[in-house]
């Protein structure tokens, strides 16, 4: 028999037999070399807004997520950033991190089940009651229990970490964010966090704003400036933890941070406008990160915080070019 030529040459002669029986079944199978409505190659195919439309219900909890954590993170990012207070949430973050990493820890060396998302709370919950009480009666000041107690969870997490290469990925997945999915019952727990903290904030806007740019009129005045760095504390790490727990360590410090640098560096009139912005760049970078992520492929965690520090770079621009437009004015 002579050798095959052309396209065809080499097949299997079970497939050349198959092929002719589909053939001489009145057309009623496609060609295998070519499947209809099946675009083989893929390699070149990047995710449309169509597509993500189309597919809504997939993508509809980690979207919320994002957007109801960058909403109030975004909110309590101001009181972070004007008080001072980023090495509170990087240090709650830090230790929501290290929860996860000691959750999987052990669970691998007891066989104990361990819910790594609770251990991330319960840890950020821990660290915010520890750097709550002022440390000036041990010696210390507030920046030095903040800076050890970073520096620590993050060394204890690299650690647990490298202890169970076998969970490494798991491990690194909710620090940093890089899951897709968002569970509804990781949704809902947000969600009540998020409601409790806000409502909580919105009732003692005016004590929470007071005690924290004038502690000592505010004390003068009666207002438990004590009771309130309490609360202010307690919350951030309860939002940082389950912001945390449901998106990742990285967007979680992130939404806690940038958001208020962008409000203050832009905002003007009445005190509540930085806050409103915000929560708005918050709830942007949330909710909008997650879809930059899904068109372009890209891990979510670091798109979120990404798309944060975009904000505070336009808010740096515009602030900037206000200025020039301003003294441009006064010159003339």
């Amino acid at each position: 028999m002579a050798p095959e030529h052309g396209p065809h040459a080499h097949r299997d002669p079970e497939l050349a037999d198959i092929e002719a029986a589909l053939a001489a079944d009145g057309g009623r199978h496609a060609p295998t070399d070519h499947v209809a409505g099946l675009d083989i190659d893929t390699a070149d195919h990047h995710p449309t807004w169509e597509e993500f439309v189309d597919h809504w219900e997939l993508f509809r909890e980690p979207v919320l997520a994002g957007g109801v954590a960058g909403l109030v993170l975004g909110f309590l990012s101001v009181y972070i950033v004007l008080r001072r207070m980023v090495f509170v949430s990087a240090s709650v973050t830090q230790a929501a991190g290290f929860g996860v990493a000691a959750s999987f820890y052990l669970a691998a060396r007891t066989g104990w089940s361990f819910s790594p998302t609770w251990g991330g709370t319960a840890m950020a919950l821990v660290t915010a009651a520890l750097v709550a009480p002022d440390p000036r009666r041990l010696g210390l000041s507030r920046e030095m229990v903040l800076g050890l107690s970073f520096a620590l969870f993050s060394a204890l997490t690299v650690l647990a970490s490298a202890s169970m290469p076998q969970e490494a990925h798991a491990v690194q997945a909710i620090l940093f964010g890089t899951a897709v999915v968002v569970s509804p019952d990781d949704l809902d727990r947000l969600v009540v966090a998020a409601v409790a903290v806000m409502s909580l904030h919105l009732w003692w806007f005016r004590g929470f704003t007071f005690a924290s740019f004038d502690a000592l009129a505010a004390r003068v005045q009666g207002v438990p400036v004590r009771l309130l760095d309490l609360v202010m504390v307690v919350t951030i790490g309860v939002m940082v933890g389950e912001s945390a727990r449901t998106l990742g360590a990285l967007p979680a410090f992130a939404l806690s941070t940038m958001p208020g640098v962008a409000a203050v560096l832009v905002a003007r009139g009445p005190l509540w406008v930085p806050y409103a912005i915000a929560a708005l760049v918050g709830a942007a970078a949330g909710a909008g990160g997650y879809v930059v992520a899904f068109l372009f492929e890209l891990p979510v965690g670091a798109t979120q915080a990404t798309c944060a520090g975009v904000a505070v770079l336009a808010a740096v621009a515009v602030g900037a070019g206000g200025g020039a437009l301003a003294s441009l004015r006064a010159r003339r």
